[in-house]
């Protein structure tokens, strides 16, 4: 990519807001969730780290989180596949001997100028990536979870303002927003907290991998911000709710849109 993403490695310092905590974060190699694990890591936390296939990117998240002196696990697959969520939360209990904080941030999408051009088998994809996969994951993490654990779901701005482009993944991201609500309320009696993050325009892979040439050379421009946002630029956010300084904070939908508002 050019420019480059910026996942915080110059910029971003810890303050042990997550000594000795434990989180599993999907699409931990790239992005936003690249950029999180870098944080979570430097911020006292072990990391297992949840990916697609691209090898080499997640070996460099894992260099992120042990150059912090933390423990990094990779664990490849495709989250699409119940069975595989469930692997992924008993993994990283096995040996990384607990889970605090689950991020559920992998995401698929494609940009169709017509509705003609979604095909039945992309739009199961993009259900079962984006909000099956929420569902299975935190099912199989709630025996896990103790008092004071934190479940966090990247939504999108798209979630409130829809993309006509990006209609299926326009739609999961609203039912992640739906989904972390109810979460926020059905766990409440358990002490654990839900919330969800509605980044505007970020610079990620997933742009130029899924969007026209002319789209990208625009891309974030409409923000009132006029840019995009940098990963690096988000991963406060999650680190905030993740937490116990964000005791009290359950059932939020932060924006982080560069401006725009979400209602």
């Amino acid at each position: 990519m050019d420019p480059p993403p910026d996942y915080g490695v110059d910029s971003y310092r810890g303050s042990g807001r997550l000594t000795g905590k434990v989180a599993l974060i999907t699409g931990g190699d790239s992005g936003i969730g690249k950029a999180v694990a870098l944080a979570f890591a430097r911020e006292g936390a072990d990391v297992a780290i949840s990916y697609l296939d691209e090898h080499d990117d997640a070996e460099e998240s894992r260099r992120f989180v042990e150059d912090a002196g933390r423990r990094a696990i990779l664990l490849p697959g495709d989250i699409a596949d119940a069975a595989h969520c469930r692997a992924l939360v008993e993994r990283t209990v096995s040996e990384l001997g607990g889970l605090d904080i689950l991020v559920s941030n992998a995401a698929f999408q494609m940009d169709h100028p017509t509705l003609e051009e979604i095909s039945d088998d992309e739009w199961d994809r993009t259900w079962a990536t984006n909000v099956s996969a929420y569902f299975h994951l935190v099912k199989a993490a709630l025996p896990h979870l103790k008092e004071g654990a934190s479940i966090i779901g990247s939504s999108s701005v798209n979630s409130d303002q829809p993309s006509p482009t990006l209609l299926p993944y326009a739609a999961t991201k609203a039912a992640i927003a739906n989904m972390t609500a109810s979460l926020a309320q059905l766990l409440a009696e358990r002490g654990i907290r839900a919330n969800s993050v509605a980044p505007g325009p970020v610079w990620t892979p997933l742009i130029p991998a899924t969007m026209p040439p002319e789209k990208v050379e625009s891309f974030g421009q409409q923000a009132p911000l006029g840019r995009p946002a940098q990963p690096a630029e988000l991963a406060p956010v999650y680190v905030l709710l993740a937490s116990d300084e964000a005791s009290y904070v359950s059932g939020a939908r932060i924006a982080v849109t560069g401006g725009t508002p979400i209602l």
